[in-house]
């Protein structure tokens, strides 16, 4: 399912919810697109300290853990910036940031 996020300048992003199948496979490049320089800092960090200890497979690990949860972490970040869901997804984006 995805949800509509607005913000008052007009802007629009729809964001999917649940597991995100394009940081599984793209990893750092998704919040680099999305322009979340904040969380790709993040990431690149986790998975180079996870990475250098393991062989490589704690980063993997760390990707594998972040595409369950950066569609979450994405949609919170938007909500604090500003952007507030539409009428239609309003209850659902409170249930799925809250719960």
């Amino acid at each position: 399912m995805k949800v509509i996020l607005k913000h008052e300048s007009g802007l629009v992003k729809e964001v999917k919810k649940g597991f995100s199948w394009t940081f599984f496979f793209f990893g750092l490049f998704v919040p680099l697109i999305r322009g979340d320089l904040k969380w790709a800092i993040i990431m690149l960090l986790l998975q180079a300290l996870a990475g250098a200890f393991t062989f490589g497979i704690g980063a993997l690990v760390v990707s594998l853990i972040f595409a369950f949860i950066y569609n979450k972490i994405y949609i919170k970040g938007l909500l604090e910036k500003g952007y507030r869901p539409t009428e239609e997804f309003e209850e659902t984006v409170t249930n799925y940031v809250n719960g």
